[in-house]
C-alpha cells in the first residue's frame, strides 16, 4: 500500500484517553508553581497533563529501541549524529539531545559543524537560504525537521537558523476535580530523628486529579513539511515518520509518571473531515521504502560520529560557579 500524504496545511488528530487503572492520574507539575490549572470561559477547571516540550520529547523517544539501543527496526537505516568520547563510547546523539543537532556535543567539531560553517558563514549578511538549511538536516537527521532545531551559534549565519516543530502534542484534562492523597515515609530506627538529614518519619501530601475527559492532541504541520522542498520521497518520509511516532508514544510512552498511566479508548482525526489515519503497521511496512527512496539525500555512513569531551560542559559549568 503507498501511503499518500493529505492534501491538508494542517493535520490534527486526537486521542482519547483515560487512566489504566482506577479514575486518579498524576499531572506534570512545574517549579514554583505546582500543576498547571486554568478555567475555561464557562468556569469549567482544566489541568495540563502534559506539556507541548515534555511531549515532544517522549514522541522523540518513542522511535529508539531501548532493549537494543538503537533505532527499532523499520528506522534501521535513518540517519542521525552521535557523539563519542576518546574511548569511543557513545555519550549522546541528536535522537536524544534536548535541541536535536545543536547540542554542544554535536556542533562543536567535526563533519557536523564543518557543513554547516561551509553553508552558512558568519559574515554573511544574506538572508539564510532555509530549503539549503532543510535539506542539510535532513542530511544528517531528518528527525530534526520533525521536530524543530534552533542553531544558535553566531558563527554560524549569525545565529538565525532556525525552524519551528512540524508536530507537536500536548495533553490535556478537562472538568477536573482534586483528589488530595498522602502517606508518610518510615523510619523504623528512629522514627523522630533529623528529617533534614533523611532520618525520621515524614509526612508527605500528593495531589492528583479526577477528569471528565483526558485527550492528547497533536498537529503536524505539513505546510512546513512541504515547504522544505525536499522531494516527494522526502515529504512522504518526513508525514509517515510523525504518524509513526504518534502511534509509538500512544501505545509505548503512555506511563507519563508512577501515578499517570494512561490508555487510548479512540483516536480520530478532526482535520481534514472524514481522513484516516495509517495505522502503525502501514507505517513500519512503508518506512524502509520510503527510507531506501532518499538514500541519495542521507550521509553516508549514515551515522555520522563526532568526536566529544564529556568533561568540557563540567568545567565550563565549575568555572561559572566560583
Amino acid at each position: 500500500m503507498s501511503i499518500i500524504v493529505p492534501d491538508t496545511s494542517r493535520l490534527l488528530i486526537e486521542a482519547v484517553l483515560k487512566p489504566a487503572q482506577g479514575s486518579r492520574f498524576q499531572p506534570t507539575g512545574f517549579p514554583d508553581l505546582g500543576p498547571a490549572e486554568y478555567k475555561l470561559a464557562d468556569g469549567t477547571t482544566n489541568v495540563l497533563v502534559e506539556s507541548a516540550q515534555s511531549v515532544a520529547n517522549r514522541l522523540e523517544a518513542a522511535c529508539w529501541d531501548a532493549g537494543e539501543d538503537a533505532l527499532p527496526a523499520p528506522l534501521r537505516d535513518l540517519p542521525y549524529v552521535q557523539a563519542t568520547n576518546a574511548a569511543g563510547r557513545v555519550l549522546t546523539t541528536s535522537l536524544s539531545e534536548a535541541h536535536r543537532l545543536n547540542s554542544p556535543y554535536l556542533l562543536e567539531t567535526g563533519a557536523v559543524r564543518a557543513a554547516f560553517e561551509a553553508a552558512f558563514p558568519e559574515e554573511s549578511v544574506e538572508r539564510p537560504d532555509m530549503g539549503k538549511f532543510a535539506e542539510l538536516l535532513f542530511h544528517f537527521d531528518p528527525n530534526s525537521l520533525v521536530h524543530g532545531v534552533f542553531v544558535a551559534r553566531k558563527e554560524i549565519a549569525g545565529g538565525r537558523l532556525r525552524l519551528p516543530r512540524a508536530l507537536s502534542g500536548f495533553i490535556e484534562a478537562h472538568d477536573v476535580r482534586v483528589a488530595e492523597s498522602g502517606g508518610v515515609k518510615n523510619d523504623p530506627v528512629n522514627p523522630s530523628g533529623d528529617a533534614a538529614k533523611g532520618y525520621g518519619n515524614v509526612p508527605f501530601s500528593r495531589t492528583e486529579y479526577t477528569a471528565a475527559r483526558l485527550t492528547a492532541f497533536f498537529n503536524l504541520d505539513l505546510a512546513q513539511v512541504r515547504g522544505y522542498r525536499l522531494g516527494d520521497n522526502a515529504t512522504r518520509l518526513l508525514y509517515v515518520l510523525a504518524v509513526f511516532k504518534i502511534h509509538r508514544f500512544l501505545r509505548d510512552g503512555l506511563r507519563l509518571r508512577t501515578a499517570c498511566d494512561l490508555d487510548v479508548t479512540e483516536l480520530r482525526v478532526t482535520r481534514p473531515a472524514g481522513f484516516t489515519l495509517p495505522s502503525l503497521a502501514e507505517c513500519e511496512a512503508a518506512l524502509p521504502g520510503l527510507i531506501a527512496a532518499c538514500g541519495a539525500q542521507f550521509a553516508e555512513p549514515r551515522i555520522t560520529v563526532v568526536s566529544a569531551n564529556a568533561a568540557s560542559g563540567a568545567r565550563a559549568a565549575k568555572k561559572a560557579t566560583k
